[in-house]
């Protein structure tokens, strides 16, 4: 099992940057794949970023690509979101999520994933 926990939300203007991270607890890190979900406010979550175990494989959203960076350091159990660009409709809750997988694909289907962090609150004002 692992416990995710991210930080590093906040509030920022359009066209700011803000990196999260999410901690995860764990000797076995390394194994799991780490999504990066968002939900807005009356809106259902969304898909934002992914990255395989090994960090070989990213894959992003069509509205973050170029804009968002996946990245993650298996020695200090912690996988991170360079946000850049930032836009007003990036203001959602951020979730990081783990599973469990060795392929070289990370999942994208929120579905997918077995473990999730308590989110946090991104903001980007116009």
């Amino acid at each position: 099992q692992v416990q995710v926990v991210e930080s590093g939300g906040g509030l920022v203007q359009a066209g700011g940057s803000l990196r999260l991270s999410c901690a995860a607890s764990g000797r076995t890190f390394s194994r799991y794949a780490m999504g990066w979900f968002r939900q807005a406010p009356g809106k259902e979550r969304e898909f934002v970023a992914a990255i395989s175990w090994s960090g070989s494989s990213t894959y992003y959203a069509r509205s973050v690509k170029g804009r968002f960076t996946i990245s993650r350091d298996n020695a200090k159990n912690t996988v991170y979101l360079q946000m850049n660009s930032l836009k007003p409709e990036d203001t959602a809750v951020y979730y990081c999520a783990a599973r469990e997988s060795s392929t070289v694909v990370p999942p994208r289907s929120g579905n997918e994933y077995n473990y999730w962090g308590q989110g946090t609150q991104v903001t980007v004002s116009s």
